[in-house]
């Protein structure tokens, strides 16, 4: 009884919600209702009202945004007879209606995320699984391999039950073995020393004889020669922090069909949207949208996919296909569905467990994504999520909204581009008036503000996402094109790790948002224009120009992130609180205080530096957090010393001699994973619509200015050395 009431009462409410969203009423009744619902929302959001509330705010948006859909659909497309306005108006109709139903897929995803999982920890009386760490390499240099090496050597976990395998790419034997000598040398070098450098951290070395199907074969080609129960996996850029086999393997023991345990990636170092706008340390970061909120909303419908670093998988699982799924470049998601779709489990544990490294310059962050756009697209062709034999249909919808999300460059650009339509040549694209639009268009475009901002705004601030698709699509709008023609062409890249960038200069794929820009400036111009030649259509021509002015905005904005800032370092310094004592020239230890750490130096509080100079070396020593072998002093180089109350501050790069060193580094920067949580805490503050829309103006406007400066900077030096 009570079942056939509770489907009688979501009919009516389905009857209700159909009548409110179809019935046809004046333009200025539709602007009450919509008002009035968007204050009510406003309200809910201002009051933080949870539970039915929440659900009362994203039902009235709801309402909002499947009239505007009904009306786009209804009342706004040019008449067929006009094919060429029709043509134009029903592309720039069907990018509305995709991010239409992104955001209802993305709703769904996240209308109730998993909480964050409480900390676990293996029992005294339980035993202890069996686990292989494998670390793929391809060509990171042998400073970072060796820090992430140390850190996952120095994980919190029974010594003699796991083992850390540096699985390298660079050093296969088709390599060290090629035509050209300097390549053969440079990959037998590399072999050699990464041997020995495995050597001195007791971990396994692992390479093979050619390089196919690139990190997944190289993941597999670890699993053929391992047999741990359990599989850890680790980019080279990922180090790990002590307590992540503990809060990880844990949940391996309480459901046997769970393959994988997901733990977010956390940076240590801004993307290059972050570091040129310089919001880095006071907003959250890109990733942190996906890792807070949407993989959580995942776990809720058993849909959390492997993200190819910081994980752990279950061999017998892998085994089921074959071992890790190469058919992609994107080896981790096209894994996780296949073994979604034959019954196993996965879950997220949103604890920031490994620190990584960004791409640093505008052109790698593009090469990552391009891959990753690619790789998606590629799963949405060969193993199309809506119809994938298995699954059940909530992880349908979820796969759908995580490989679809990546078709955002279409739509993007069609956005960018579609004011031109009408400006340039007087098409018809959009047949409504002015008041439709602020009835209609505008209520739509607040309602979707309020309800990104009510279920991200702790992680997303508003138009950063407008901006991030913005500065990707110029260039992945082609990347696409081409997997859709030719599927199986993409191949896979890997993204620059530890770079620098050691002068200020322009990207090298900074030339198409210039000439967007002036793009944009003189469809201004054209607006102004219009007005005047043609009084009676500057209703509509003011939308539009409002329209184009928008894109004007992000595309000023992101002159600032091709313009790129000098930054030496790849990595930030962190903040820590260890105790230690320094050895100066004199051979006197004296008390110390870390205050900072990088993988290239660290910072030392010193109540005197007498005998502590600039320019000369020194040595540290500390009680370390993880068993070092009883080896606690580091060797340092003494950049710099600045006075600081009544003592000094040291800055000191490292003088690595030995693979024991960075087990030291390690430990300074990677043990301790509460100061990764700590910082991202600080980060993710909501700042609202109305503060974050007049914030992200103003860097715009700021940026703008910084970026056409650089135009004049260093685009006339270019073109004088072109010439």
């Amino acid at each position: 009884m009570n079942k056939v009431l509770t489907i009688l009462a979501w009919l009516v409410i389905s009857a209700a919600i159909f009548l409110l969203i179809t019935i046809p009423v004046s333009v200025q009744v539709h602007l009450v209702m919509a008002v009035t619902l968007l204050v009510t929302m406003a309200v809910i959001k201002t009051l933080r009202l949870e539970g039915n509330w929440r659900l009362l705010l994203l039902t009235f948006g709801t309402i909002i945004v499947l009239r505007y859909a009904y009306w786009r659909t209804t009342s706004t497309l040019p008449p067929i007879d006009q094919w060429v306005d029709f043509t134009f108006g029903f592309i720039l109709y069907l990018a509305e209606m995709y991010c239409i139903v992104m955001l209802f897929l993305s709703l769904f995803v996240v209308i109730d995320p998993v909480p964050p999982r409480p900390s676990k920890r293996l029992g005294k009386d339980e035993p202890v699984p069996f686990v292989d760490v494998f670390i793929p390499t391809y060509n990171e240099d042998y400073d970072l391999l060796a820090g992430t090496l140390a850190a996952a050597k120095a994980m919190d976990y029974l010594e003699d039950r796991f083992t850390v395998w540096l699985l390298d790419d660079g050093g296969t034997e088709a390599k060290r073995n090629h035509s050209d000598p300097e390549t053969a040398a440079v990959a037998q070098e590399r072999f050699d020393q990464l041997n020995q450098l495995c050597a001195e951290l007791d971990c396994r070395y692992l390479t093979r004889a050619l390089n196919e199907h690139a990190k997944a074969g190289n993941l597999n080609n670890g699993l053929a020669h391992s047999t741990g129960e359990f599989v850890a996996v680790f980019d080279a850029d990922h180090a790990p922090a002590r307590d992540f086999l503990q809060e990880t393997v844990p949940y391996m023991g309480q459901d046997p069909k769970l393959f994988l345990v997901q733990t977010p990636h956390f940076f240590l170092n801004p993307d290059p949207l972050e570091r040129n706008l310089r919001t880095f340390e006071v907003m959250p970061s890109e990733n942190e949208m996906f890792y807070g909120v949407i993989q959580r909303g995942l776990d809720r419908w058993n849909a959390a996919f492997f993200c190819g670093s910081a994980a752990l998988l279950r061999r017998e699982a892998l085994q089921v296909t074959g071992g890790f799924a190469g058919r992609s470049i994107t080896e981790d998601c096209e894994t996780a569905i296949e073994l979604h779709s034959r019954g196993w489990n996965s879950i997220y544990v949103d604890k920031p467990l490994v620190a990584g490294l960004q791409p640093a310059t505008f052109a790698s962050f593009i090469g990552q994504r391009t891959r990753w756009a690619q790789g998606m697209m590629q799963i949405m062709l060969f193993s199309f999520p809506l119809f994938k034999p298995g699954l059940k249909l909530v992880q349908r919808l979820a796969y759908m909204s995580s490989v679809m999300f990546w078709l955002f460059p279409l739509p993007r650009m069609i956005f960018l581009f579609a004011p031109f339509c009408y400006l340039f040549f007087d098409l018809q694209i959009f047949t409504a008036s002015g008041g439709e639009f602020a009835a209609y268009t505008l209520t739509y475009v607040v309602v979707n503000l309020v309800m990104q901002n009510s279920l991200f705004g702790r992680w997303r601030w508003p138009w950063i996402s407008e901006l991030y698709e913005y500065i990707q699509s110029v260039h992945l709008f082609g990347a696409l094109v081409s997997v859709a023609r030719n599927p199986t062409k993409p191949t896979f890249k890997v993204t620059a790790k530890d770079e620098s960038v050691d002068v200020s200069r322009l990207s090298e794929l900074s030339r198409p948002f210039y000439l967007i820009f002036l793009l944009l400036i003189v469809a201004v111009i054209m607006t102004i224009y219009k007005v005047g030649a043609e009084p009676y259509q500057a209703e509509v021509t003011m939308v539009v120009g409002g329209w184009n002015i928008f894109n004007l905005i992000l595309a000023g904005c992101a002159l600032g992130v091709v313009s790129e800032r000098r930054e030496i370092r790849s990595s930030r310094r962190v903040n820590v609180q260890r105790r230690c004592e320094v050895q100066g020239a004199d051979g006197a230890w004296q008390k110390g205080l870390i205050t900072n750490v990088s993988s290239g130096g660290i910072g030392i509080r010193v109540g005197s530096a007498i005998g502590l100079t600039r320019s000369t070396p020194a040595k540290v020593r500390f009680a370390p957090l993880s068993d070092t072998h009883g080896h606690n002093e580091l060797s340092v180089f003494i950049q710099s010393t600045t006075a600081e109350g009544k003592g000094s501050v040291l800055g000191c790069r490292y003088m690595t001699e030995k693979g024991q060193d960075y087990r030291l580094i390690a430990d300074l920067l990677y043990a301790n994973s509460a100061n990764w949580q700590q910082r991202q805490r600080s980060r993710q503050v909501n700042i609202g619509i109305i503060r974050g829309t007049i914030r992200f103006i103003g860097v715009a406007i700021y940026q703008t200015g910084r970026g056409l400066g650089y135009l004049l900077r260093f685009g006339a030096a270019k073109a004088q050395s072109n010439e």
